[in-house]
Parts: structure tokens; sequence; C-alpha cells
């Protein structure tokens, strides 16, 4: 119910924006005399009869205790009652509450924009001058621990067309000393052609053996079976995805090939190279891109044999992309939506040089990836083509639902 603007005028004449917001403002005088009137209502419906009202129950009202919670406008005291029995149950102000929801909400906001515990006590000593330990911000951000639990151990779709899989490296504190863990993310893109992740897992190392752990634990969460999985070039890893999705074809990323062979040429020639692998991976079929390798060999064996032994020894998964049509094969041969996920994580993450625990990694990881998901609305483009090839050419069983519905 909205005041009448009568009312508004004569509760702002003569007021300066100051005492309108400030710390002991008209708005906090507001907010302070709503809470403590709700409050006594609460009490009234606890008891069954009002404040000078006759009653013949044996419960009463017993005056009123003290309490500061702590929001946006600062500290504020208000007066919760008491009844005689000790009996009543605040539900607008809680028993041991002492910040406003909405206080959580902002310290959750700021450590999910990448700041550290001591940027949050000076942001909101600066805004609200209220001094918040470090205990209270993280005893309000584990809550974001259920979240993530949740999140981690969730029911999975039966059925993905491609997952993507790559690990990103940071800098945790471990048994007194500092050292680099691996954060494995698995993005897939769903039946309707959405990108969706599945799962974030740390480890001291990224190895074929963890990544057989991570797939495990999809099978476990109700993933039968996956068409095409894009990774790095990890020594291991299309045997470790066969051994628990046998019918999965296995992409290496054509970017992730590239970076690497380009670790063997100086800066002048790379623009070169550049374009004669270009050459391979934009072929137009199979045969010609072993044709365009052919030439790569020709043209670059004699300085740079280690590139093309590279994309010999991993060709079978390099070209996997060559069996779908050119509309959809970009979606395999670069791992680019996992690329876009990991900016975004990299963007709240710059600022945290050293991360005290898996768990913060846990929570600002969540709190980033929850917040680019928001974004994921439009499906892969030409998707629903895109996944009629899949269904195509996949070789193992594909729920009913989805040859119906191509």
């Amino acid at each position: 119910m909205l005041l009448p603007d009568s009312t508004l005028k004569e509760l702002l004449k003569g007021l300066s924006p100051e005492q309108i917001t400030g710390k002991a403002g008209l708005f906090t005088q507001l907010q302070k005399q709503l809470l403590e009137a709700a409050l006594r209502a609460e009490m009234t419906d606890h008891l069954g009869y009002d404040k000078h009202e006759k009653s013949d129950a044996t419960n009463a009202r017993n005056g009123f205790s003290k309490k500061t919670l702590k929001g946006q406008t600062g500290e504020m005291e208000i007066k919760i009652p008491r009844d005689r029995n000790a009996e009543f149950e605040p539900l607008i102000v809680k028993k041991n509450q002492t910040r406003f929801k909405e206080f959580d909400g902002q310290i959750i906001s700021l450590f999910a924009r990448g700041m550290t515990t001591r940027e949050i006590q000076e942001h909101l000593k600066e805004m609200y001058d209220v001094d918040v330990s470090p205990t209270l911000i993280s005893n309000v951000t584990e809550e974001v621990l259920v979240l993530v639990n949740e999140w981690q151990n969730r029911p999975l779709e039966e059925f993905y067309p491609v997952v993507y899989m790559d690990a990103l490296w940071v800098k945790v504190r471990h048994e007194k000393r500092i050292i680099n863990k691996a954060v494995h993310i698995c993005l897939a893109i769903n039946t309707e052609g959405r990108k969706e992740v599945l799962g974030m897992w740390i480890a001291t190392s990224e190895g074929a053996s963890f990544w057989h752990q991570i797939l495990t634990d999809l099978a476990t969460r109700g993933v039968t079976d996956i068409c095409v999985a894009c990774v790095d070039g990890l020594k291991g890893f299309p045997a470790a995805i066969q051994a628990v999705f046998p019918k999965t074809a296995v992409q290496t990323c054509i970017v992730h090939m590239i970076r690497n062979s380009l670790r063997f040429v100086n800066y002048k020639q790379r623009s070169a190279v550049i374009g004669s692998l270009k050459d391979i991976y934009k072929a137009t079929s199979l045969d010609q891109a072993e044709i365009a390798l052919s030439a790569f060999e020709d043209r670059w064996d004699a300085t740079h044999p280690d590139i093309s032994r590279s994309w010999r020894r991993n060709w079978p998964e390099i070209t996997t992309f060559f069996a779908y049509p050119p509309a959809i094969r970009k979606i395999l041969y670069t791992t680019n939506p996992l690329e876009s996920v990991n900016a975004a994580i990299r963007k709240v993450t710059r600022n945290r040089l050293i991360f005290p625990h898996d768990t913060s990694v846990h929570k600002l990881f969540y709190l980033a990836l929850d917040k680019a998901s928001k974004k994921w609305k439009a499906p892969v483009l030409n998707w629903k083509a895109a996944l009629g090839s899949f269904i195509i050419l996949y070789q193992g069983p594909v729920p009913s639902r989805l040859t119906q519905s191509s």
C-alpha cells in the first residue's frame, strides 16, 4: 500500500538529502518505526489479544529488549517485544539475527565481484559506516556453499550432444604453502542448444586419471552418454573419456593445437605458420585436410618438424569435426564457448592472487558461473539442424524424445 503524495510531501517538507537518506535520516527512522510496529503486531498475534485488551491468558507482554541490526544505512537499534513465558519467536527479525537480509546480499555481491575480505570491510565502512569483521564476512559467504553443493550434485540430463572440458589454474594456500591447483570445468551444450556448466572439480594437477573420476561423477549424476567431447591435447584424455562413455567421439581443440605448435616458432614466422595450419582445419573435407597437412610438412618440416609430428600423432582426434556439416564444425573444433566462461571467471578472480583455501575457490567460481549463466538465453545458431546431425552420426542409443523432436 502506497502512502498518499500529500503525506509524503508533508514528511519531506524542508528536509535536505542528508536528512532523508543519511545515517539518522527520515528513511532510517521510518524503517525503525515500521519494524517495531510489525514486531508489536507479531506479539499481538502471538498472545491473541491487543495491548490494552483484557484477557484471561496466562502469558502477557513483558517489556522490550534491545537489538542492533547492521544494514545499508548503518547500524540501527530497535526494540524487540518480550512475553512473560519467553515463548515469542519473531519472524520479521529472528532471534540471533544481527543483520538485515539485504546487507548479507550486499556482502555476497561484493564477494562475487572478486573483492577480498579486506576490500569488503573497507567498502562497507566507507559506504555505510559499519564495522564488519572478517569472520562475519566469511560466515555470510559460507551460505553460498549450500548452493554450491546443491548445484554440484544436481541430477543431469541423460544425453549431451557436446561437452567441453578444460582446467583453469589458481594459487591456493595448502598446508602452509602456496601451490597451483587446477579447477576442472565441464561445459555442455545441452539438447536445447544452450550452454550449461555441469560442475567444477579441484585437484593439484590436471591429468587423465582425474578427468576419468570427473566423467564417472557425471555418469553417477545421470549422464548416460555424450556425442562429442571437446578437449585439449592432454595425453590419455581420449582413453579416459571412452572408458566411461565408449560411444563418445573425441575432438581435440584446434586452438590448443595451434598454441602448442607456436611454441616451436619464432615471432617473425608465426603468421606464416598459422596460415599454413589454417589451410588444414579450414579445409572443406578430410581428404583436403590431409593434403593441406602434407603441404605443411613439405614447407615447414625442414625447420619445424615437431609441429607436423604432433598433428599426425593426434590426427584422429583433430579431424573428428569433418564428419559434421560445415555450419556446425566451429562448435566442435574450438573450446571457444568454454574460453568465454573462463574469461567470466578471470574477470572476478584477477584481484585474487592467492585463495586461502579450496572453499573460497568454490564459492567465487560458483558465483561467477551463476552470473555468467544468466546471459545464456539463446541457443546455438542453427541448433535444430545441428542436433539432427549429432543424432544421425552418433553410434549410441539416443533418447526417444530427441529422435522425435529432430
